[in-house]
C-alpha cells in the first residue's frame, strides 16, 4: 500500500496489515526483540466490549489500541494471561483518512507506531521520534 499509489477502492484488511507489518520490520532491532510475542490484528472495527471499556461510544472513534501490560510493568510471575495484542480499525482508518487527507500509508503508520509505543510505556514525544525512524 502506497499512499501515493492508492487502489480505485479502499484497501482490504489485509493490505492494511501487510503495511503494518513493513512498518515493524523497519522499526530499530532494539524494539523489533521485544514484538515478538505480540499479536497483530486488523479488523473492521472495535466490538461494542473494547468501545466500553474505552469509553467510547462510536466505532469509527477508534482507530488502534493495544491490549496488554507495557514491557516495563511486566514481571517473570505473569503466566496464563493473554498475549498482548495491538488491533488496527480499518473502518475508523479510513475515515480519519478521508476526514484529514493525511497520506494512507502515513496514517497506518502512525496507528501502528502509537500502539507499539504503548507496549513499550513510550512517551506521546518518544512515539514521534520513532514514527520519524521508519519513515520511508
Amino acid at each position: 500500500m502506497s499512499g501515493q499509489d492508492l487502489p480505485g477502492e479502499a484497501p482490504s484488511l489485509d493490505a492494511i496489515e501487510r503495511h503494518a507489518r513493513r512498518v515493524i520490520e523497519r522499526l530499530p532491532a532494539a524494539f523489533r526483540a521485544h514484538l515478538g510475542d505480540v499479536v497483530l490484528l486488523v479488523e473492521e472495527e472495535a466490538d461494542a466490549e473494547t468501545l466500553a471499556s474505552l469509553g467510547i461510544d462510536h466505532p469509527l472513534d477508534l482507530s488502534g489500541v493495544y491490549h496488554g501490560r507495557p514491557v516495563g510493568e511486566k514481571s517473570a510471575f505473569d503466566s496464563g494471561g493473554m498475549p498482548d495484542r495491538i488491533h488496527l480499525y480499518r473502518q475508523a482508518i479510513l475515515a480519519e483518512w478521508c476526514e484529514t487527507g493525511v497520506r494512507l500509508d502515513d496514517l497506518v503508520t502512525h496507528v501502528t507506531i502509537h500502539e507499539i509505543g504503548h507496549h513499550f510505556g513510550l512517551s506521546d514525544d518518544d512515539m514521534h521520534a520513532l514514527e520519524d525512524q521508519v519513515a520511508d
